[in-house]
């Protein structure tokens, strides 16, 4: 197994400016304009989002993460991937060239 290096380091204030929050997939979508990306809605409790992420082709079975939680940051901005709109980031965990299990 071959582990991804350490990124360079940075302060701690740069983490402080992540909002991340723990929120249930409720729903994986498939985005047809895309090899990679996949479309998640998640219910954050106050509020839902869609967020798309790539991982169509890192999982075996991305529709597998239905159900669980995971850790988004959602303080980013909308960006608009394959003719929709993304509104956070997954946080989803792997090493180079594998997956572990979610």
């Amino acid at each position: 197994m071959k582990y991804a290096p350490i990124k360079n380091l940075i302060a701690f204030s740069d983490v402080e400016k992540l909002d991340v929050r723990v929120g249930v997939i409720t729903a994986v979508s498939d985005v047809k304009k895309s090899n990679t990306l996949m479309k998640i809605t998640v219910d954050f409790g106050e509020h839902g989002r869609s967020i798309f992420s790539g991982i169509k082709q890192e999982r075996e079975n991305p529709y597998e993460i239905e159900g669980k939680q995971a850790l988004f940051v959602v303080n980013l901005p909308e960006q608009k991937m394959a003719g929709e709109i993304s509104q956070g980031m997954l946080f989803d965990i792997g090493y180079a060239g594998k997956l572990v299990p979610f």
